[in-house]
């Protein structure tokens, strides 16, 4: 019988790559001088999960580099190797080879030997061992005797599992006795190929613990019904062991092809269950309630519109229905979208090693501390702000953080401090990372930016200094490394964070640091927007962009050379735009002073926009444009209005942009 188990290869890569992250970050808290036992065995389990993993999916490359990993690690668990920095090192390096090998295995490429890194491995595992002390490192191993129920769901080896490698693993830990109980083997008639139905229960003699144990069985967790008991409860359990052994030895048969005798008891196991406390969904499935529960608001918005028409005290029963639907739809909204949400640390946990590797090559001592993790945001937003975050990090490192020598000549503390934290602001989450470095130097980037053609002076502020390193191809560097300059300048980073629909500011000291703080929403799914009509159109403008909106004068507008206009607004001359003329919508009926000008800000520009009303503010769902139709120029999305027509949302930033080219030709 062939099972296929290409099937069940996502969950494998997933978990996988979940168990590197969970090592790389033990590894980067592993104290050389203090090792503890649990930390020492979270990085095991790991290399043995993924191990076993590869092993059962023919991933042979995978299994054979993480068996000697496994090796190694299973030498410092039992006390006869010192996890000292170089064994951290390798580990860390291997978690690198293991990370490339499982995403070549998962695009569906042969994974690359380990090369360097395996004959290290070997290297050390040939060497002489140098034991951890004793106990200040890892406590010695305590032996017990581990009851352990096992009964598989009749279907456990068609999720690709081999009940027996379960066996040859305990076998590993120590001496082990076992008694099956064949009570659910059918008939040889109604024996079904694909099906299990022997349960046992085991006797383990072993100083492993009961986390070990168990995650022997992680891969049949869900198919099957495990109790793992430790020696406190040996002696109710001796009784059943001879009771069972009794009626083994009465009860032993051969089995249905005349081979061995089959041990058979006539007592059903009733071990204890262990419920999982999450499950794993596609994306897509999630993507997918997401799109239905937007609908469901829509049509919830529709009746709400509808039902303003109506007679409140002749339906009075209707109405009252409508407002607990609204109250109803925009908790299950809340709830489905927070099924997307997941805890900053997602991205946080991946800087230790960040910071370790830039700190470690250019020669500094840098410390991460973290504040915040909890915070909330989109996965979709989670996946996007990681580059970003990176260049700001190691652009701090290089370019931010001084010398150890440096720092000593300037009285501060040889290790630096890059701090990453995170906080909540109404819609929006807040990003900083933050460093005790050197600063910006106000004078080498005007210096840069005179070089590069931008209109500075001396005389311009701090806040109108800084926001210069954004601009493109301006960086203060004396020379390009490969560690921050590699082409992606801050440019690109703030480029990539107003497409998400987020802000970037900087703030700087000289001598004592710098701040730069990203401001996203929480969701790309739902908007803060304000809504205003031209002519019968409605457009939603994002509320994020918004900074006024204003009744305006004629003597506030200013004509300049051609066609361009500028409006005054408190002794300030902003660029004044129709949103009617921009989307071609044909001549208006109203003069400037019965317009409405809304002023936005993306870029760090301004722009005085001409609607002919505000309509209100609103939360609206975003339904891609592109996907359904196709790019609009000055579009980021439409939306359905409560009355059922569609309103286009108005991307600010391309409206910033095409006027300021407009300007410029």
């Amino acid at each position: 019988m062939s099972i296929d188990l290409e099937r069940f290869h996502q969950t494998f890569f997933e978990e996988s790559f979940e168990g590197l992250q969970a090592m790389e970050a033990a590894l980067l808290g592993l104290d050389p001088d203090a090792a503890d036992a649990e930390t020492i065995n979270t990085i095991f389990r790991a290399a043995h999960s993924i191990k076993g993993g590869a092993g059962t999916f023919g991933f042979s490359t995978i299994a054979e580099f993480t068996h000697h990993l496994e090796t190694l690690l299973d030498e410092v668990r039992a006390g006869e190797r010192r996890p000292d920095q170089a064994l951290i090192d390798l580990v860390l390096r291997s978690v690198d080879v293991l990370r490339d090998m499982l995403a070549a295995a998962r695009d569906g490429a042969e994974p690359s030997p380990a090369g360097e890194v395996y004959a290290d491995l070997q290297a050390m595992l040939a060497g002489e061992a140098q034991a951890a002390p004793t106990p200040a490192a890892v406590a010695a191993p305590v032996e017990d005797v581990w009851q352990i129920r096992f009964a598989p769901k009749p279907e456990i080896m068609l999720s690709g599992n081999d009940p027996l490698r379960i066996l040859r693993e305990l076998g590993r830990l120590g001496d082990m006795q076992l008694l099956v109980d064949t009570s659910g083997l059918p008939d040889f008639a109604d024996l079904d190929p694909e099906a299990c139905y022997l349960s046992w229960l085991a006797e383990l003699r072993t100083d492993a613990s009961a986390e070990a144990i168990r995650e022997i069985f992680a891969w049949v967790e869900d198919d099957c019904d495990l109790s793992i008991e430790s020696g406190a409860a040996q002696a109710a359990m001796d009784a059943e062991l001879e009771l069972l052994s009794g009626l083994v030895e009465e009860e032993s048969t051969t089995d249905a092809a005349g081979g061995a005798a089959v041990p058979r008891s006539g007592q059903n196991m009733r071990p204890v269950g262990k419920e999982s406390s999450s499950v794993r969904v596609d994306v897509e499935k999630i993507d997918n309630l997401i799109n239905l529960v937007g609908e469901l608001v829509i049509t919830q918005s529709m009746l709400e519109q509808t039902a303003k028409a109506l007679d409140p005290v002749v339906n009075e029963k209707l109405l009252s229905g409508l407002s607990e639907l609204d109250r109803n739809t925009r908790h299950l909204q809340e709830a489905v979208m927070s099924t997307r949400m997941l805890p900053v640390d997602f991205v946080f946990s991946r800087f230790p090693r960040v910071v370790r590797d830039t700190a470690t090559r250019l020669g500094k001592k840098v410390v991460l501390e973290t504040s915040g993790e909890g915070a909330e945001l989109d996965k979709g937003l989670i996946e996007k702000i990681t580059d970003p975050l990176n260049h700001i990090v190691r652009n701090a490192i290089d370019h931010g953080i001084e010398t150890p020598e440096e720092r000593r000549d300037a009285n501060k503390p040889v290790q630096a401090t890059i701090r990453l934290s995170a906080w909540q602001q109404g819609g929006y989450i807040a990003i900083q990372v933050s460093d005790d470095g050197r600063g910006l130097n106000r004078e080498k980037i005007l210096h840069k930016a005179r070089d590069a053609g931008m209109a500075v002076s001396d005389s311009m502020s701090d806040a109108e200094v800084w926001p210069l390193i954004f601009a493109p191809g301006l960086s203060t560097a004396a020379e390009v490394t490969d560690i921050s300059g590699r082409g992606v300048g801050m440019d690109v980073v703030r480029k990539n964070i107003l497409s998400l629909g987020g802000a970037v500011d900087i703030e700087s000291a000289a001598g004592q640091g710098t701040k730069v703080t990203i401001r996203l929403p929480l969701t790309l799914a739902i908007l803060d927007g304000m809504s205003v009509r031209i002519d019968e159109e409605i457009y939603i403008l994002p509320l994020s962009s918004v900074v006024e909106s204003l009744q305006p004068t004629r003597a506030d507008l200013k004509s300049l050379a051609g066609e361009s206009r500028v409006l005054k607004v408190r002794g300030e001359f902003l660029p004044l735009l129709s949103l009617r003329q921009f989307f071609k919508l044909g001549p208006g009926r109203l003069s400037i002073e019965e317009s409405i000008v809304v002023i936005v800000e993306a870029e760090g520009r301004q722009l005085a926009l001409i609607v002919d009303e505000l309509v209100g503010q609103q939360q609206v769902v975003i339904k891609s444009l592109e996907h359904n139709y196709k790019r609009v120029a000055g579009i980021s999305g439409a939306t359905i209005l409560g009355d059922g027509r569609v309103a286009l949302i108005v991307d600010v930033g391309d409206v910033v942009r095409a006027n300021q080219m407009a300007s410029a030709a």
